[in-house]
């Protein structure tokens, strides 16, 4: 099952004051009316957005660091720059 999406789902529980088995209706629910589960099964849906989820949380995590260390992620990469050739013997 998607971890990312379940606790989202049982944060908003919560906060909707639900508990204990009632919570997890509300959460295994859900889950399924999305079609991220079917039953206890995970389903392809389900896989692909937990996959889609770890891709961005590391670009997310990828852009923060470029930005520590080099300001705007935009504006610089990670590429090895390019050499500039120097004549030194001129005729």
């Amino acid at each position: 099952m998607p971890k990312f999406l379940e606790n989202i789902l049982k944060k908003e529980a919560a906060a909707k004051g639900k508990k204990g088995r009632a919570a997890d209706r509300y959460v295994y629910g859900a889950m399924n009316n999305m079609g991220t589960m079917h039953g206890n099964q995970e389903t392809a849906k389900g896989v692909k957005m937990e996959e889609k989820h770890k891709a961005d949380s590391h670009l997310v995590k990828q852009h923060a660091d470029m930005k520590k260390y080099k300001g705007k992620s935009t504006t610089y990469d990670f590429n090895r720059p390019k050499r500039q050739v120097v004549t030194r013997y001129t005729r």
